[in-house]
């Protein structure tokens, strides 16, 4: 029997330790696994983007603030849930991190049932988040198969351009056009235009 939760993993960054404790304590007796630290550069450091977790980060803390944490996270294209810890005069700080794509915030002291509830909300959108950039990275490694000159194709293809098109806009004959879409086609596993087009849109199902 394995000894992890299985409610999910929760990451705490505060730089104050009585903070980390109690948030620890609450959210491990919820069944949680939680994983604290003290800085926003610890953490990054050790972030796995593979694992299904939310963020609980202080949106004040010396050195790095959890603000530029979350504009490393939306540079690494992260799907990490965050919700931020604010003082009272953090609030218009905090409306801004939600522009940004953030949950929620919390103010200090937080109210322990409505903090559980808020973690939970995370962890099931972290569950969605996460299938959606698995799915990206699928792709994205199937088009990193793609030759330089299979991806001019294959972008031409979505614009809808046809073959004799294609060989006029690269230079190249119809036939080798054909050639390019055959690899193309058979390097990202589609069976038809329909799915190559899906997949090259970063679409799983086909619009009604």
């Amino acid at each position: 029997m394995s000894l992890i939760p299985k409610k999910g993993t929760v990451y705490v960054v505060d730089d104050d330790e009585a903070v980390r404790d109690s948030l620890q304590w609450l959210l491990e007796g919820k069944d949680y696994r939680v994983r604290c630290f003290d800085s926003a550069e610890t953490f990054l450091s050790r972030y796995d983007p593979r694992e299904v977790a939310c963020l609980i980060v202080d949106i004040r803390m010396g050195g790095m603030t959890g603000l530029e944490l979350q504009d490393r996270l939306i540079e690494r294209k992260s799907p990490l849930p965050i919700v931020f810890i604010t003082g009272h005069g953090d609030v218009p700080m905090a409306v801004n991190t939600m522009k940004k794509g953030a949950l929620d915030f919390i103010q200090k002291p937080f109210d322990e049932e409505e903090l559980v509830g808020l973690v939970e909300r995370m962890l099931d959108h972290a569950r969605e988040a996460f299938a959606g950039y698995q799915q990206a990275a699928s792709r994205d490694a199937l088009l990193s198969k793609l030759t330089g000159r299979e991806a001019q194709v294959l972008e031409r293809i979505v614009a809808g351009r046809l073959n004799k098109q294609i060989a006029d806009d690269l230079g190249i004959s119809i036939k080798t056009v054909e050639a390019h879409r055959a690899n193309i086609m058979e390097k990202l596993n589609a069976n038809t235009v329909a799915d190559l087009l899906k997949i090259a849109l970063g679409q799983n199902t086909a619009k009604a």
